[in-house]
């Protein structure tokens, strides 16, 4: 105003239409608007409210979603008035304008956890690990950056729709021994509200979270359901974003016991009924919901975040989870006990929380499988590495088993050794018959029959051992212990072992070149090649499978897939095979002396055999099949 009264004044005075009376004129009205200006400006502790206020109501209000029936949907996408808010809210207005419901945070923390708690929906938006790092040096976040949400949405009895997600809980924090208590209370009166209780422990994972509502009876509507919804994108941790993947599951406990999962690729979704507990695992952390009563049904959805073409250094997350729990009231009260974990996928930590199996959320293999992880694999590995640097724990794991199948690898090494010492006769009767498969099988069996040679008995042993390999498959993958423990050239013996990153991707290979996987190829070519002799023979026999083709895929298939899995099970299966080898050497050299073995083949030769009634039937169809073939030719 100012400013445009010095401009007309200066631009009359230039027209010389301004006299000294119009001068005293301006000035008088000048000095009326100044003192009007003064006289309503606003109190200084009034205004700095009225903008807090405001700029609250301002930065939440793309977020905050309070709603009627779809025609009457209130939308904050635009700033909105304090008034309009708490009109919005109905019986829970009296929360928003608590001096202490305003967008702030508490923490709780122990030696190992560390919680941020948002007063806006009570819920966690930040949840650190503090006694680990991501393969970058950086802290462990399970949740940050909004990456989740917790939220109990609710109709009203005036049939509004609201979501706790948008509304501002009052904190109260206290101490109970070494129990931090925080209590988050949403009230429509000082008697009335619906409050969310955590509760966390010195030197604990599981934090208690307690729902319960008190005087709200009239105020939330029975006739609709309350739902509780807990979603959550999984922050990449590992150096390996595709490997770290692979083992990113939700896990559930329902049934009374049965534990399930979605999909490890793509999207998947299911509903199950009486859910007790639910995991959004992220392969070495997970993010676990228990409830002391099970949800009657919860709809469970997965789905993968990672573009296939993405670099490692570009992804952010891998893994969205999403469940939706219907809650039961009590009374038209709500009151739920639930307890959340925020901790690592270890064993033996989980195995500390037997009341609720949590042990079962960690992937350790099906039936026997899991068994032999269980009860032998993981109690002795996690003995070796209190005393053992991890590589030499694997070394020392891999002699044990060996060890420990040392007397059906002997059965297996002798039985070879049979066949090999038979090879010649095998030859004589291969060319003796020519082209008569029949024939040829019918004197082979003859031959093994009176040789006292049983050639399954080589390949009983191996089946024998698949339970303790494909166990120790699952376990190597899934150890905590092995998160970045280094071995030699390996940084991280859970992670694949690069020592040459490549310029460009190999398809099903990767960007990088790791040895351990070369060097375990190498020693089952050696192994395979060795053990090849009678199996390259018996190739001719119908319906044997191509030995020589198989002796090059399995190394081939060894270097492509393992050159992006942890770097501690390509060591045990290059330490397992090159103690094979020498065991092998051994055995040929100072056990099995073959001299012996063909004479002894000779004499049982010239023992007359018994043959059993099945050995009866068998040489009858041969006999038969054959006459068969003759008369059709």
């Amino acid at each position: 105003i100012t400013v445009y009264c010095t401009v007309v004044i200066v631009k009359l005075m230039e027209e010389r239409k301004l006299d000294i009376n119009s001068i005293i004129g301006f000035v008088l009205i000048g000095i009326i608007m100044i003192w009007f200006l003064y006289t309503q400006k606003s109190n200084p502790e009034e205004a700095k409210k009225d903008k807090a206020v405001s700029e609250k109501v301002e930065d939440n209000a793309a977020d905050a979603k309070v709603a009627q029936e779809p025609e009457n949907t209130v939308n904050f996408s635009d700033s909105v008035s304090l008034a309009k808010y708490k009109n919005s809210l109905g019986d829970f207005a009296y929360s928003a304008s608590l001096p202490s419901a305003t967008d702030g945070f508490t923490e709780l923390e122990n030696s190992k956890l560390y919680l941020k708690i948002s007063n806006k929906g009570g819920q966690v938006v930040e949840a650190r690990l503090k006694e680990f790092n991501t393969n970058d040096s950086l802290p462990v976040y399970l949740i940050k950056d909004n990456n989740a949400v917790f939220n109990v949405d609710f109709t009203t009895a005036d049939n509004r729709v609201l979501n706790t997600k948008d509304l501002y809980f009052e904190p109260t924090k206290t101490t109970n021994g070494d129990t931090q208590v925080l209590s988050m209370k949403l009230k429509t009166a000082n008697d009335k509200y619906l409050e969310f209780k955590y509760e966390l422990k010195d030197n604990d994972y599981l934090v208690g979270l307690t729902m319960h509502s008190q005087g709200l009876s009239n105020s939330i509507s029975s006739a609709k359901p309350v739902n509780l919804d807990w979603s959550l994108k999984g922050i990449r941790h590992a150096k390996s974003a595709a490997y770290e993947n692979r083992y990113s599951r939700l896990t559930y406990d329902h049934e009374d016991g049965k534990i399930d999962k979605l999909s490890q690729a793509g999207t998947d979704e299911e509903t199950e009924q009486n859910v007790k507990w639910l995991s959004f695992r992220q392969h070495f952390f997970s993010s676990i919901l228990v409830t002391d009563t099970p949800f009657k049904s919860a709809k469970l959805a997965s789905a993968n975040l990672i573009d296939k073409d993405a670099k490692d250094e570009d992804v952010a997350f891998t893994k969205s989870y999403e469940a939706s729990m219907p809650l039961a009231l009590n009374g038209g009260e709500l009151n739920y006990n639930l307890h959340m974990y925020y901790g690592p996928t270890d064993y033996s930590v989980l195995k500390g929380y037997k009341e609720y199996n949590l042990a079962d959320s960690m992937p350790t293999g099906w039936g026997i499988f899991g068994i032999i992880n269980r009860w032998v694999i993981i109690p002795v590995f996690n003995f070796l590495m209190t005393f053992l640097p991890a590589g030499f724990a694997i070394i020392t794991l891999t002699i044990l088993v060996k060890l420990l199948l040392s007397p059906v690898q002997y059965k297996q090494f002798v039985s070879q050794a049979k066949m090999k010492v038979l090879k010649p006769e095998m030859e004589e009767i291969n060319k003796k018959y020519g082209d008569q498969a029949m024939k040829k099988q019918q004197e082979t069996m003859s031959l093994y029959r009176k040789a006292g040679v049983n050639p399954m008995s080589g390949c009983l042993p191996a089946v024998l051992q698949m339970p303790v390999f494909y166990a120790l498959f699952t376990f190597f993958p899934s150890a905590f212990v092995l998160r970045q423990k280094s071995f030699l050239w390996a940084d991280d013996l859970s992670s694949y072992d690069a020592i040459v990153k490549l310029p460009f991707d190999i398809p099903f290979y990767g960007g990088h070149v790791s040895l351990f996987p070369i060097l375990a190829s190498i020693a089952i070519f050696i192994y395979m090649q060795m053990t090849s002799a009678q199996s390259m023979q018996q190739q001719q026999q119908p319906g044997m499978p191509n030995m020589k083709f198989l002796l090059y895929l399995s190394p081939v298939m060894m270097l492509i897939f393992f050159n992006n899995y942890a770097s501690g099970l390509s060591l045990y299966y290059f330490v397992s095979n090159t103690i094979t080898i020498f065991i092998m050497l051994a055995i040929k050299k100072f056990i099995i002396d073959e001299e012996k073995i063909h004479a002894k083949i000779q004499e049982n030769k010239q023992k007359p055999k018994k043959q059993s009634k099945f050995q009866q039937r068998l040489k009858t169809m041969m006999e038969q099949a054959e006459a068969q073939q003759k008369a059709k030719k």
